[in-house]
């Protein structure tokens, strides 16, 4: 999973140096946790083949559901990131 997740979270990360997510609920059921989060940021690099605006978005929520193996989170199952909001609130059209 650390391949998988240095992939998104590196180029986002540079993107928005300073993010900040905020965990609201976790839901656990068999095999499966769900993490429900607020995330916020500074757009300080190129996003999405958007250069910096340097402009803010505050508290758009993403949910990620991973497979749980041997006790450790083993896989991404599906992430939902509400990209529209926070493009929106950078001043980005989708």
């Amino acid at each position: 999973m650390a391949r998988e997740a240095a992939r998104w979270v590196g180029p986002f990360a540079q993107s928005f140096p300073a993010v900040r997510m905020e965990l609201v609920e976790v839901v656990a059921a068999a095999d499966k946790v769900a993490g429900y989060f607020t995330c916020s940021g500074t757009q300080r690099g190129a996003w999405r083949g958007n250069p910096p605006t340097g402009r803010r978005f505050e508290n758009v929520d993403e949910i990620y559901i991973f497979r749980v193996e041997d006790g450790k989170l083993d896989s991404a199952v599906a992430v939902v990131e509400d990209n529209l909001t926070r493009m929106g609130q950078l001043g980005l059209t989708p």
